[in-house]
C-alpha cells in the first residue's frame, strides 16, 4: 500500500526541473495547456460561435436588462477602439470598478481586446484601497460608477487626479464629474479596431488580493494561465446542453473575473446579480431555469431558509460551494431539493486547485474539497518540506497550468514559493487514499467573512492608530450567518474608554470598505506572546471565539 502522496505528483513532468518556471512553462505548451492563443484571438472565436447566448443583467427590484454575447462583443469592440484612440494598448493596466452589470461585461472583454492588463477592482472598495491598486498597477485609465446603491463614487474623480500615470476616469451613469469620461463617449468611435500585437505569456489580468499582509498584492495571470483557468471551471460547473449559470460573486474578484469572463468565452447562458438578495437569486433561479450557481454557505442557506422555496427550485441541479466550512446538514438540506452540492479549493493565485462534481459520491462531496482538476499537481509537505503520508496533515503546495505568473511587486514571489519551486497555498491538509484534498486549518492570518478574505494586518494597520488602543489584535471569529467575522481584540491605554462602536467610527473614517469593520470586540489585559513577541493568534481565538466544530 501506497503510504505517501509522492507517486501521484511526481509523475506528470517526468524530468522536468521543478524549479525552472520556463521549464514549467515548455511543458504545459507540450500537453496543450498553453498554445498561441491570446484573449483578443479567444474572444474573436468565441463570438463566432457563442453570439446568440443570452446574458441576464439583474438590478435593484427586480429589475433586469437582457442582452447577449454578440451585442457583449461588438460593443467591447467600440470601447477597446476608444481606448487605442487614447494610447491604451499591450502592457498598459486598466482598472474596473463596476458591479455586475452589462458594462462591466463591456469594459472586462474591451480591455482584454484592446491588449491592455485588466485590473478588476472589488465594487464596495473605499477610496484608499483602491488608491493604493491605481498607484501600484499604474493603472491609465479607472472604469467607474458614479454611484451604486448607498456608494457615491464622484468625489474619487477630484481625490485621484494626483495619481500620476492615471490619465483617464471613466464614469458609468448620468452624474459624470467635471474631468471625467462619459460611458458613452467611448461607444460612438467609428474608427475601425485593431487586434494588438500580444504574446500568450503577456500578463493579461492584474488582481489584487488581501492575502496574508497589510497591503494588498498584486497578482498576475498571463494569457495563458487565465484561459486554462477558464477552460478547467468547464469541467465541473454548469455542465449540460441546457445549462444557465447564476452568477453571485462580485467581479472584482477572481471567481467573478471568471464568471464574467467565462460566458463570452464559452457561449453558456448566464444571469448575473448585482448585490445578493436570496428571494430574488430564487425568483431568477425559477424564472430562467437556472441549473447551476455557486457561492458560501451563507449563499445557500439564504436560499434554502425562504418560504416555500422548494417548488422554486426545480431546476437547479449544482451548487459549488467555496471559501468557507460547509456544515453537513446544510448539504443534506440541499440535496433533499434535488441540488447537489459540491466543494472546490482555489485562490486569485491558483484559481481552481482541485474541484469535487455534483454527481460524486456523498462522503466525497461532504468532506473533501475535491480532486486536482487536470494538469494540476498537489503536494501535502511538513515543516522541512517533506512529503507526508496519506490522510496526515501538512501545509498544502500546488503547481499548475492556471497558477499565477509572479507578483507585480516581484519582491513577494520569493516567499511565496517552496526552494523547489512550488506555491505555497498558506492552507493545511491532506490527501486521501483517492487523491482527493481537504482543507482542515490555515497557515495565513486572514478572516473570510461571506467568502471574502480580509487581511488581518490590513485591519490592525488601522486599529492600532485608535487613540484608545495601546495595542491590539484581528482574529477570525465563528459566525452562523457570514462564516466568520472580524473581531479586534485590543489592550486599552491606561485609563481610556473604549467600545465598539467608537472602533467602528474609527474604522469608517478609515476609507476602508466597510465589511471589513470589527463586529466583535474584546478588551483584555495583555495580548499572548511568543518567545519572539510574536501574538499567539491561535490562542485568542481558542479562548474567546471558540468553534463548535469543522474546520
Amino acid at each position: 500500500m501506497d503510504t505517501s502522496n509522492t507517486a501521484r505528483v511526481t509523475g506528470r513532468l517526468g524530468t522536468v526541473d521543478d524549479r525552472d518556471p520556463a521549464a514549467l512553462r515548455d511543458q504545459w505548451y507540450r500537453e496543450g495547456f498553453y498554445s498561441d492563443r491570446t484573449w483578443p484571438d479567444a474572444l474573436a472565436e468565441s463570438c463566432a460561435t457563442g453570439a446568440a447566448t443570452t446574458l441576464v443583467y439583474a438590478g435593484g427590484e427586480g429589475a433586469e436588462l437582457v442582452t447577449t454575447v454578440g451585442e457583449i462583443h461588438a460593443r467591447a469592440q467600440r470601447v477597446a477602439t476608444a481606448l487605442q484612440e487614447r494610447g491604451i494598448g499591450p502592457g498598459d493596466s486598466v482598472a474596473v470598478q463596476l458591479p455586475n452589470r452589462i458594462e462591466a461585461s463591456i469594459a472586462y472583454a474591451a480591455v482584454m481586446l484592446a491588449g491592455a492588463v485588466l485590473v478588476p477592482i472589488v465594487h464596495i472598495y473605499g477610496p484608499n484601497e483602491v488608491r493604493f491598486i491605481l498607484e501600484q498597477s499604474g493603472a491609465k485609465v479607472l472604469f467607474q460608477p458614479d454611484r451604486w446603491r448607498s456608494i457615491d463614487y464622484g468625489n474619487r474623480v477630484a481625490a485621484f487626479a494626483d495619481i500620476p500615470t492615471l490619465e483617464h476616469i471613466v464614469v458609468v451613469g448620468e452624474a459624470v464629474p467635471e474631468g471625467a469620461c462619459p460611458w458613452d463617449d467611448l461607444l460612438t468611435t467609428t474608427t475601425e479596431y485593431a487586434r494588438p500585437a500580444v504574446h500568450a505569456d503577456d500578463v493579461a489580468l492584474l488582481i489584487y488580493t488581501s492575502g496574508t499582509t497589510s497591503a494588498p498584492k498584486g497578482v498576475q495571470h498571463s494569457h495563458n494561465s487565465l484561459l486554462a483557468e477558464q477552460q478547467a471551471a468547464t469541467e465541473y460547473l454548469g455542465t449540460g446542453d441546457d445549462a444557465v449559470q447564476l452568477v453571485t460573486f462580485p467581479p472584482g474578484h477572481i471567481a467573478g473575473v471568471g464568471s464574467m469572463l467565462r460566458p463570452l468565452l464559452h457561449g453558456r447562458n448566464t444571469v448575473y446579480m448585482d448585490m445578493w438578495d436570496p428571494a430574488l437569486a430564487v425568483e431568477l433561479i425559477s424564472r430562467h431555469r437556472v441549473t447551476a450557481t455557486a457561492g458560501t454557505p451563507f449563499h445557500l442557506t439564504g436560499m434554502l431558509d425562504i418560504e416555500g422555496v422548494a417548488g422554486k427550485l426545480a431546476t437547479l441541479r449544482e451548487f459549488l460551494i467555496g471559501a468557507a466550512t460547509v456544515p453537513e446538514d446544510l448539504v443534506r438540506r440541499a440535496g433533499d431539493m434535488g441540488i447537489g452540492t459540491f466543494r472546490c479549493y482555489g485562490s486569485t493565485e491558483h484559481p481552481t486547485v482541485t474541484s469535487g462534481t455534483a454527481t460524486d459520491p456523498e462522503p466525497a462531496r461532504l468532506g473533501t474539497d475535491g480532486s486536482p482538476l487536470p494538469g494540476v499537481r498537489v503536494r501535502i509537505v511538513d515543516e522541512t518540506g517533506t512529503d507526508v503520508p496519506t490522510g496526515v496533515d501538512g501545509e498544502i503546495i500546488t503547481r499548475g497550468p492556471d497558477q499565477f505568473v509572479g507578483y507585480r511587486d516581484a519582491s513577494l514571489d520569493a516567499a511565496a514559493f517552496t526552494a523547489d519551486g512550488w506555491m505555497r497555498t498558506g492552507d493545511l491538509g491532506h490527501l486521501d487514499a483517492d487523491g482527493r484534498l481537504t482543507i482542515t486549518d490555515r497557515i495565513k492570518d486572514v478572516v473570510i467573512r461571506a467568502g471574502e478574505t480580509i487581511s488581518s494586518g490590513q485591519l490592525e494597520d488601522v486599529l492600532v492608530t485608535h487613540p484608545a488602543v495601546a495595542e491590539g489584535a484581528i482574529v477570525a471569529a465563528p459566525d452562523p450567518r457570514y462564516g466568520e467575522m472580524v473581531a479586534a481584540v485590543v489592550v486599552p491605554v491606561p485609563g481610556a474608554d473604549i467600545d465598539l462602536d467608537s472602533i467602528r467610527e474609527h474604522f469608517a473614517e478609515s476609507g476602508l470598505a466597510k465589511q471589513k469593520t470589527p463586529e466583535r470586540l474584546v478588551v483584555v489585559d495583555a495580548l499572548p506572546r511568543t518567545a519572539l513577541g510574536k501574538v499567539r493568534k491561535a490562542e485568542l481565538r481558542a479562548e474567546h471565539f471558540p468553534r463548535a466544530g469543522g474546520r
